[in-house]
């Protein structure tokens, strides 16, 4: 297959073509039956008809996830309980995790709590057997020490991504469009390169965006021809970053006072926590400079600039 293919189709339609355990990992935005306006479709089912709409192209994806697979689902509060007990006792996946996407601005409200946050469901097809890769996905300590493991901590289950405002500038005409940070947490942590990542309600095409730039093969399928077209534009234009930073992978640890380790640990950071996000370095540096401000070799421009720049193409 084609490194990223597009179809435009109804999802089960369409996953009902793609043979058995072929995809090693889903992550998908479906519908939230909210009635949202998705151009060529209303998301305005009655409560049963969701639901099975939910549990046909869920019981498909289970099909063709390899026996090592794993499928991210986000969900929104109303069903989220629905979506998990066919996750879990009608299909018989494994549950692993319960991810809250938190963030700081969304839905005003007057009467009750205004909502910040949206969840994600993580299921893998085996317990046990499954491909999860921490030290893709680490964040940075808090603070040098010699037995801490610089490598970073583990992100947990409760992630901050500010939601796409309008004014990001890789903001596009779709009512849900999510960070590309989310799914490069997603992707990187539970898929190889080369292994194949389905979408099967790519939207705006941020999945892709993310497989294309991280060297998985993408499968995306959308109902609407407009969305398709907007993911086709989307994957031509030129890469700079992903839109959207955990901050703290921008976080400078404390202590790092030995010259030496420190020089070391600066090239590191690079290379392990801002490979995707060459227009988040400059800032990193400068943030080095102020707080170790005796060190030259961490002026802006710096050497490690070039540094950094073999290790985003090699």
């Amino acid at each position: 297959m084609d490194q990223i293919v597009t179809i435009c189709g109804d999802a089960i339609t369409e996953l009902k073509k793609i043979p058995d355990g072929t995809v090693r990992l889903i992550v998908t935005d479906p519908p939230y039956n909210l009635s949202k306006d998705y151009g060529n479709n209303q998301d305005k089912l009655r409560f049963d008809d969701y639901l099975d709409f939910s549990r046909q192209w869920l019981s498909q994806a289970k099909r063709v996830l390899t026996e090592d697979g794993t499928c991210y689902v986000f969900m929104g509060m109303r069903y989220i309980s629905y979506i998990y007990t066919i996750l879990e006792t009608e299909l018989g996946l494994s549950f692993n995790s319960w991810i809250t996407w938190y963030y700081t601005q969304g839905i005003g409200k007057t009467r009750g709590f205004s909502p910040r946050h949206d969840d994600i469901l993580m299921f893998t097809k085996h317990p046990k057997n499954f491909v999860f890769h921490l030290d893709d996905i680490r964040v940075p300590q808090k603070s040098y020490r010699s037995i801490n493991n610089m490598r970073g901590a583990n992100p947990g289950n409760v992630w901050t991504f500010s939601h796409m405002h309008y004014c990001n500038k890789n903001r596009k005409n779709h009512p849900t469009q999510k960070p590309e940070g989310l799914f490069e947490r997603m992707i990187l942590a539970s898929s190889d390169p080369g292994d194949t990542v389905l979408d099967p309600f790519v939207g705006s095409g941020t999945a892709l965006r993310v497989c294309q730039q991280t060297g998985r093969k993408g499968i995306g399928i959308d109902i609407n021809p407009e969305y398709i077209a907007m993911t086709r534009r989307r994957l031509g234009e030129e890469f700079t970053g992903f839109d959207s930073i955990d901050d703290r992978m921008k976080r400078i640890p404390n202590d790092l006072n030995d010259r030496e380790i420190r020089e070391e640990y600066i090239k590191n950071h690079i290379a392990w926590f801002l490979r995707n996000h060459p227009d988040a370095v400059a800032e990193f540096l400068e943030g080095v400079r102020r707080k170790y401000p005796n060190d030259e070799s961490v002026s802006v421009p710096t050497p490690l600039l070039d540094f950094f720049n073999e290790v985003v193409s090699g």
